[in-house]
């Protein structure tokens, strides 16, 4: 799932009716209530304030972070937030996903659980992950809740992703909640075996509800109110949206999230593909807010994901965030500008992270090809990569 930062841009009044309807209608969703930690914004912001009252040099970090503004190509700081891939395969093929041709849904080794103990060490700045990338963290087992344990043992807030296809198998609905993340989220495409199989390929619908029911019955044995429902919206689910929100309050959750655009992992042939089946010009904000009654009176929180609004050149409080406060670490250690694209063998910045180094992503953070994209977007020289995130891109 992509970071909750969202810019506003000033945009040219459209000269056209139909432009300013669009331009209205694009408002109307920008708009719409955004999704926050399930566990709730208090909880998120006690979490870090644990964490930084934990560790001098993790709050002294912190202060420099935000001081710093992105303002400058060579921070001060080490990152506050990372993306951390644990695995880089899938026993899923979603048809909106690039992971869907990869060679055996796979695309390197999962990361060792030393290598992600190193990486945490060395990284005293971070305050928050999500511990997920492209593929399904499940499939590695045992020490992926290890890695989840051992980040919350430092009050680093944890969010990770699961389709929930082996929550049942040896427990894992319980481990997974016993691990501590602080949000868990379910990817439900469907409200029905024949929608759901046929956009998530290679899915049972029967046993991903079931793992739901029992991953959400646990967290209500526990106390603890850790996922959300996420589901991303497309041709095939679009009459459904409805009976997803009902789907969300019979599985036992109390929050879902719609995701209102599909990416495009910054390939032109999945731009073009997901194209095909976006509904995006066919939202209807008013139809949107009827499924917030709609959960209300169900117990579920609906909110909606979208980022319609796009980045801008004009100041560095309109760029976008990640170069300046994250990265995304795939699992054979590669460093990608986001989530977004999520896959090195499109894009990565320097070389691959030595495993053996404890100081490796601290020397990446602070190396000359890191600086250089950073300034890139400081003078407004956007890479190729990210353009399509921008409004104004060179």
């Amino acid at each position: 799932m992509p970071d909750l930062n969202v810019v506003r841009t000033a945009r040219q009044e459209p000269r056209t009716p139909a432009a300013r309807d669009a331009e209205a209608r694009r408002h109307a969703l920008r708009a719409l209530p955004a999704p926050a930690p399930s566990a709730g914004l208090a909880a998120y912001h006690r979490e870090r304030d644990l964490a930084l009252q934990a560790s001098p040099r993790k709050r002294a970090n912190y202060e420099r972070y935000l001081a710093h503004q992105r303002r400058e190509a060579e921070p001060d700081y080490l990152p506050i937030k990372l993306d951390i891939e644990n695995v880089s395969r899938c026993n899923f093929r979603c048809i909106m996903c690039s992971v869907s041709q990869w060679h055996k849904g796979q695309r390197a080794d999962d990361l060792p659980l030393e290598a992600f103990e190193r990486l945490i060490d060395e990284q005293y700045g971070l305050v928050e992950i999500k511990l997920q990338g492209l593929g399904e963290p499940t499939m590695q087992r045992d020490p992926y809740f290890d890695m989840i344990r051992y980040a919350r043992a430092r009050h680093i807030w944890v969010r990770t992703t699961t389709n929930a296809s082996l929550l049942h198998l040896k427990d894992n609905y319980r481990k997974l909640v016993d691990a501590d993340p602080n949000e868990i989220q379910i990817s439900i495409d469907g409200a029905t075996k024949a929608v759901f199989e046929s956009i998530r390929h290679g899915s049972v619908f029967d046993r991903v509800v079931a793992n739901c029911k029992l991953l959400n019955a646990y967290c209500r044995e526990r106390g603890v109110v850790r996922t959300k429902m996420w589901t991303v919206v497309q041709r095939a689910n679009f009459h459904q949206l409805a009976d997803l929100v009902r789907l969300a309050a019979e599985l036992g959750f109390k929050h879902h999230t719609f995701s209102l655009e599909l990416v495009d992992w910054g390939l032109a042939e999945w731009r073009a593909a997901n194209d095909t089946v976006s509904v995006e010009d066919q939202l209807d904000p008013d139809a949107l807010m009827g499924l917030v009654a709609l959960g209300d009176s169900l117990g579920v929180e609906v909110r909606f994901w979208n980022t319609t609004e796009k980045y801008s050149t004009r100041s560095p409080e309109t760029l976008c965030p990640w170069p300046f406060e994250r990265a995304f670490v795939s699992s054979d250690l590669r460093v990608v500008p986001c989530c977004a694209i999520g896959n090195p063998d499109v894009y990565q910045i320097g070389a691959p992270l030595d495993r053996d180094d404890p100081q490796t992503f601290t020397r990446h953070w602070q190396g000359a090809d890191f600086v250089a994209f950073r300034k890139a977007h400081l003078e407004g020289r956007i890479p190729d990569i990210c353009k399509a995130c921008y409004a104004d891109p060179e």
